[in-house]
C-alpha cells in the first residue's frame, strides 16, 4: 500500500499503463461506485499521458447506456434495472473494446447513445494508433461478461455513504435534482445495485491497482503484480 498526493498517484499509474505491453492499443478500465472520481482520475491520468506524447482515447460508460425507456423499466430506483437494464454492453464491445483488442482493426466510436435527445447515436469511426491508450470511466466495468476485454483494471473503492456526500455538492453545483431525491436515488438504486455487483462480480478482487480515493487531496493505492 502506497500513499501520497493526487500527482503521485497519478504518476504512478502513468507509470504503470507504460510497464504493460500489448500488440494492440491498450484497453484501461477505471471502475468505482458513482461519485468515486473516476471520471476525475482518468482526466487527471489522461492529461498526464498525453503530456508524455501518448495517443489517448477516453470514453466513458454514460455513452453506452440505452434509451431511459429499456433503463427504467424495473423502476426509477431499481437496484437490479440499474445493474442489469442500464448499459448497451454488447454494443461496447462491438464498436470500442473489440475493434482495440487482440486481432482488432482498430477502427472505433467511443459512442452509441445520445444523453440529451435520449436516442441512439452513430458517430464517426476512427482509427487508433497502434500504441494507443484507452481510458475507459464507468460502473460495473469489471463484471463477468467485461472482464477479459480490458487489458488494465483500476477499480477506485470509496465508502458508499461518502459517494452520497460527493453526488449531494455535484447535484447543488449542477443544479441537478432535490437533495432528497439524489438522496434515494442513491440508497434505493445506486448503493444496492453496488452491492449486488460486488457480491456477484468482486470487482475489487480483480484489479490490478486498488485506489482509495475516500481523501481526495492524498489518495492510498495498492498496485498488484502482473497476473499470470
Amino acid at each position: 500500500m502506497e500513499q501520497g498526493t493526487r500527482g503521485e498517484l497519478v504518476t504512478r499509474l502513468a507509470e504503470t499503463i507504460r510497464s504493460v505491453t500489448a500488440a494492440h492499443p491498450l484497453r484501461v478500465a477505471i471502475d468505482g461506485p458513482p461519485a468515486a472520481g473516476k471520471t476525475t482520475l482518468a482526466d487527471e491520468l489522461a492529461a498526464v499521458l498525453r503530456a508524455q506524447d501518448r495517443d489517448v482515447i477516453r470514453a466513458t460508460i454514460d455513452d453506452f447506456l440505452v434509451p431511459r425507456a429499456q433503463r427504467y423499466r424495473r423502476g426509477r430506483y431499481s437496484a437490479e434495472g440499474c445493474y442489469f437494464d442500464a448499459h448497451d454492453r454488447a454494443a461496447l464491445c462491438r464498436v470500442l473494446l473489440d475493434p482495440l483488442g487482440p486481432g482488432g482493426d482498430r477502427r472505433f466510436q467511443v459512442s452509441v447513445y445520445d444523453a440529451e435527445t435520449d436516442t441512439p447515436s452513430s458517430p464517426p469511426a476512427a482509427t487508433a494508433s497502434a500504441d494507443a491508450v484507452l481510458l475507459f470511466d464507468g460502473v460495473f466495468l469489471l463484471r463477468p461478461e467485461l472482464i477479459d476485454r480490458w487489458d488494465l483494471r483500476v477499480f477506485v473503492s470509496v465508502p458508499f455513504e461518502r459517494t452520497i456526500d460527493r453526488a449531494q455538492v455535484r447535484g447543488a453545483a449542477a443544479l441537478a435534482g432535490s437533495s432528497a431525491d439524489i438522496e434515494r436515488s442513491w440508497r434505493d438504486r445506486y448503493i444496492p445495485s453496488q452491492r449486488l455487483y460486488f457480491a456477484t462480480a468482486r470487482p475489487a478482487e480483480h484489479a490490478d491497482v486498488v485506489v482509495y480515493n475516500d481523501q481526495l487531496q492524498r489518495p492510498a493505492w495498492e498496485v498488484r503484480p502482473p497476473r499470470a
